[in-house]
């Protein structure tokens, strides 16, 4: 069996996400099972180059994982001929500019999503990337969650009939950082840092419509901040200027009505922390990010509204849970798997800078929704 090796440049993996899902989840965890497969039975390795701009944490990185190269030279790391993929997980706000760059220089480019700060960048992105002939693509994790990945059998299977809504709520309880320390760093809540809850999650919210249910047509959003005052890293105070909630309404082509609450300021009473309700003509379904509830129409139970007595029944055992079937891999690194089979043998992977430049579309949209107070448009594409 052939097995080769390319060069990823991944920047930004002194980061939560760019540490844990694609370096170590992701990259590392694809060559301990010998590379990703291709279609002619080779397999492909990767040799990942951790760029930043601390080189304390980077060496403490690549010590841990026995990485032999790292630098705060993106430059450099760039004009290696043998690096051919470009990954990016920095904050958003220095996306673009790394990004350009990488593309000026011939790599293959993967992002975390929101891929720009604003849809004129994003676009720009897209444009730049089509114009160097270099091939691209934007986390979509959710995509390949098993709750959703059986979500999508059932849609495919025809379960729902004719699909009339969705629910979507997500969400958790971030600490203020005061008495307990936050678990998401404090930029997610500067604006001037490109943080906010509609930013980071309405691209997330915009793939998942787009691949399950259809386009999204129109948009109807608030979005708040609730914690006003926040406390950073170093213990100091500062004024949040970003939303930390959004409460969005969003009509989908063929009629199909989404409601999908985000927010950083709820307490948990579901069994995950996202969870989407679809309702159809012929049955309900309920997924989360590993598990997928379903009642069927016949088995639909018959409740009568009556305030005056308790209920007695317990809706959740009519559900039934949707079987695994198949063993699930982690959803960040089969995604990565697809990307290098596309730079690699040009294997389909639709997740591209066009369909990530819908995503923050979709979020300045929402934003521009709240300050105005009404719905708007989608434009298509």
């Amino acid at each position: 069996m052939s097995v080769r090796t390319i060069g990823v440049v991944m920047n930004g993996v002194t980061g939560r996400m760019g540490y844990r899902q694609h370096l170590v989840r992701s990259v590392l965890a694809i060559n301990e099972q010998g590379g990703v497969a291709l279609s002619d039975g080779s397999r492909v390795k990767l040799r990942p180059v951790l760029v930043g701009r601390n080189t304390e944490k980077l060496a403490h990185i690549a010590a841990t994982h026995h990485i032999s190269h790292y630098t705060t030279d993106l430059a450099a790391a760039l004009a290696e001929s043998d690096n051919v993929l470009y990954f990016d997980a920095q904050v958003t706000g220095a996306r673009v500019k790394a990004v350009l760059r990488a593309i000026e220089a011939g790599k293959h480019i993967y992002v975390e999503k929101p891929t720009a700060e604003s849809v004129r960048e994003a676009v720009a992105l897209a444009d730049a990337a089509k114009a160097k002939g270099v091939k691209n693509g934007v986390v979509q994790d959710k995509l390949f969650l098993p709750g959703l990945l059986k979500l999508k059998r059932l849609i495919d299977g025809g379960f729902f009939g004719q699909i009339l809504s969705v629910r979507g709520e997500f969400g958790y309880w971030v600490f203020e950082g005061d008495w307990q320390e936050a678990q998401r760093p404090s930029w997610n809540y500067r604006a001037e840092d490109g943080g906010g809850i509609v930013l980071d999650m309405f691209p997330h919210w915009h793939y998942v419509m787009e691949n399950l249910f259809g386009r999204v047509r129109s948009v109807y959003a608030k979005a708040v901040t609730h914690i006003p005052t926040r406390v950073d890293e170093d213990g100091k105070e500062y004024a949040a200027t970003a939303d930390d909630a959004a409460y969005g309404i969003f009509e989908l082509e063929g009629g199909i009505v989404a409601q999908i609450n985000s927010s950083w300021t709820v307490r948990v009473n579901r069994d995950e922390l996202v969870e989407f309700q679809v309702d159809g003509t012929l049955g309900s379904a309920v997924a989360g990010l590993r598990d997928c509830r379903f009642q069927h129409r016949a088995a639909t139970p018959k409740p009568v509204w009556n305030p005056d007595l308790p209920a007695t029944a317990r809706f959740r055992d009519g559900w039934q849970e949707v079987p695994d079937n198949v063993e699930f891999d982690n959803g960040f690194k089969v995604q990565w798997e697809a990307f290098v089979r596309h730079v690699c043998e040009d294997a389909p992977f639709p997740n591209d800078f066009a369909s990530g430049a819908r995503g923050v579309q979709l979020a300045e949209l929402g934003l521009r929704s709240s300050a105005e107070g009404r719905r708007i448009e989608v434009p298509r594409p």
